[in-house]
């Protein structure tokens, strides 16, 4: 017996930042879309939680900014990193050519909820939440749809356009057969939450480095959320010397944390993220486009992945919006996304790579309590504060960011 269909002019994979702000997007301009996200809502920890510069600007395009901005949320003007014992200043954002100059940290959960808020006010938007994309329909060598599935029915969803925006571990990509390529990473994250107390704790956002260690604290009102940097596989050794020799390293580098590790009582209040960069060689097929970490997964280093993935979707809706809503989407139009995107993704993941074999990996390879001095580079930021707006523009704006360029538009009856 065939499954029972719907159909929609466009069907996403994910409810992420990427799938989310190209459905708005799409829908805004016309487009009659579908939505699907697996979970039943955003709320999971130790996702990214930052939004920067790029963004509030894409933000301000779609009229939405003074409205997010409403949301409980910190700003963060500069990057300040304690390097071996010395405070310097590593990325000052004041200066950018943006809507706003600074970053933002807010739950991711707040922002895609507001996101989706405001979709759900287009007659033409539909998300499905607790529902899973698990494979893609194909006829005659092209992608026409989705097969989908809830906890009631399984069921197709056809569609002239496909998006997978299910990040690293796309079924979306999988089922279409687009192989990636592993780019590498030496490093893996623990990432967890601690109180904050405001008395004895530094008010500034950024990292800690010591010779065999690095701590990133992004302050979060109320508690820190803490990355703590590990050599690639090297977790299960960690987990073997036990959760006190954790704390115990974690606290040699910031004291002051250490009233607060007891509270780390099981590796459960623990999460790994196995850091994965990876290169999708080809992003679409007839039917079908993939961005975001779907395309190109992307390093912590920098936590410019969620940016980057709305950037794709702003070039995706800026070039695909008005042939999907007239119904004259080619194979041509899904090639241009990838070139204009791929090359973006592919500068900032080899800037990445050259941080964390030039920097992290030989940090961490030190032996812990060894004399350091900061390197070169980190001494020039401390004395030449114009030399800030540098990373400061690769980390707040990127390589080639997007502006929204396609008017809102009615829906097509």
């Amino acid at each position: 017996m065939s499954q029972p269909e719907d159909t929609t002019q466009c069907c996403i994979a994910g409810g992420g930042p990427a799938g989310l702000m190209l459905g708005y997007l799409l829908a805004r301009s016309g487009v009659r879309v579908t939505v699907l996200e697996k979970h039943d809502d955003f709320l999971r920890d130790f996702r990214g939680d930052t939004i920067h510069p790029s963004t509030l600007t894409v933000l301000q395009d779609l009229g939405l900014l003074d409205s997010f901005l409403k949301l409980p949320h910190d700003e963060v003007p500069e990057l300040v990193g304690d390097v071996f014992g010395e405070i310097t200043p590593l990325a000052d954002f004041r200066h950018l050519p943006a809507a706003r100059p600074f970053l933002v940290l807010v739950p991711q959960w707040d922002f895609l909820d507001f996101l989706a808020d405001e979709a759900r006010k287009l007659p033409n938007f539909t998300l499905l939440l607790g529902t899973k994309a698990e494979a893609v329909i194909e006829e005659g060598g092209a992608v026409r749809g989705v097969q989908v599935r809830n906890r009631e029915r399984a069921w197709h969803i056809r569609a002239d356009l496909v998006v997978g925006a299910d990040g690293r571990h796309t079924t979306i990509r999988e089922s279409a057969g687009l192989p990636i390529t592993e780019v590498g990473a030496p490093i893996d994250v623990l990432w967890f939450r601690l109180e904050r107390d405001a008395q004895a704790h530094p008010a500034r956002t950024g990292g800690i480095l010591r010779p065999g260690a690095m701590l990133v604290m992004l302050g979060r009102g109320t508690y820190w959320q803490c990355a703590y940097v590990i050599p690639k596989g090297s977790l299960e050794t960690l987990r073997a010397q036990g959760l006190a020799h954790f704390r115990d390293r974690v606290a040699a580098i910031a004291p002051y944390l250490a009233p607060q590790l007891a509270a780390l009582q099981s590796w459960d209040d623990i999460r790994l993220l196995s850091v994965q960069i990876t290169d999708l060689p080809r992003w679409w097929r007839e039917g079908l486009l993939c961005i975001g970490d779907a395309a190109h997964a992307m390093s912590p280093v920098g936590g410019v992945g969620i940016n980057l993935a709305i950037q794709d979707a702003v070039a995706a809706a800026n070039l695909l919006a008005v042939p999907l809503r007239e119904g004259r989407l080619r194979a041509s139009d899904l090639e241009a996304v990838q070139k204009r995107r791929q090359w973006p993704a592919r500068v900032t993941q080899r800037a990445q790579v050259a941080v964390q074999n030039s920097l992290l990996s030989p940090l961490l390879a030190r032996p812990a309590g060894e004399h350091a001095t900061p390197p070169l580079g980190v001494r020039l930021l401390q004395r030449l504060p114009l030399l800030r707006r540098l990373p400061a523009r690769l980390v707040g704006i990127g390589v080639r960011p997007e502006r929204v360029r396609v008017a809102p538009h009615p829906p097509v009856q």
